[in-house]
């Protein structure tokens, strides 16, 4: 891997994929799909994308890829979940639907579709913490929210009252869309966190 640009992958089951490789390359990441354990051993990080958290679940587990993906992040492996991925870096769902698992990795408990069905979506100013200059544009699609944090977990953003953005060590989950607005400065938050923990693990 290069020693000056992070390798980063986007879980590419189910959900946006191609919307994320778009915002990690303008964020100065060489960004690539990650489907099989060969591809994750390969990457400094990885970002599990929106779609359905039930079904990326269960393709995780039909690829092979949930069980080195839960030790990675383990490990330390730097994580971005956006809407179906928060749910999936929770270490627990209010509501979970039969058969779905989580990565975890988030002290955190999540309410799923908490913000309205399909139709009900909609966009937000949200302030996060650690993203400089104006709010970021947040895309609110079937979106869950956070309910509780533990003790290890920091909230970065809320949104009519309710958690939107968390981080704990080198994972980070929103509820929203940034891959979707242009606006790539949470995915240049996670460059940077890939950029540190390289940094961290070659000292």
């Amino acid at each position: 891997m290069s020693n000056e640009v992070p390798v980063i992958g986007v879980l590419a089951l189910q959900g946006d994929v191609r919307e994320h490789l778009v915002a990690l390359a303008a964020a100065d990441a060489v960004a690539r799909p990650v489907r099989r354990p060969e591809e994750l051993a390969g990457v400094d990080g990885l970002v599990l994308p929106g779609g359905e958290s039930t079904t990326i679940s269960k393709l995780a587990v039909l690829f092979g890829v949930m069980e080195p993906l839960r030790a990675r992040v383990r490990s330390g492996m730097p994580v971005y979940g956006t809407c179906a991925g928060l749910i999936l870096l929770a270490d627990k769902i209010l509501d979970p639907r039969s058969g779905q698992e989580t990565v975890g990795g988030i002290d955190m408990i999540v309410r799923r579709n908490a913000f309205g069905r399909q139709n009900e979506s909609f966009e937000a100013s949200v302030d996060v913490e650690g993203v400089a200059g104006a709010p970021v544009d947040g895309v609110f699609i079937r979106a869950p929210w956070v309910e509780s944090v533990g003790a290890a977990a920091e909230v970065l953003a809320e949104h009519d009252g309710h958690i939107v953005a968390v981080r704990q060590g080198n994972a980070l989950a929103t509820s929203f869309h940034p891959e979707l607005t242009g606006d790539h400065r949470v995915h240049s938050l996670f460059v940077d966190m890939v950029r540190a923990n390289r940094a961290a693990e070659s000292l």
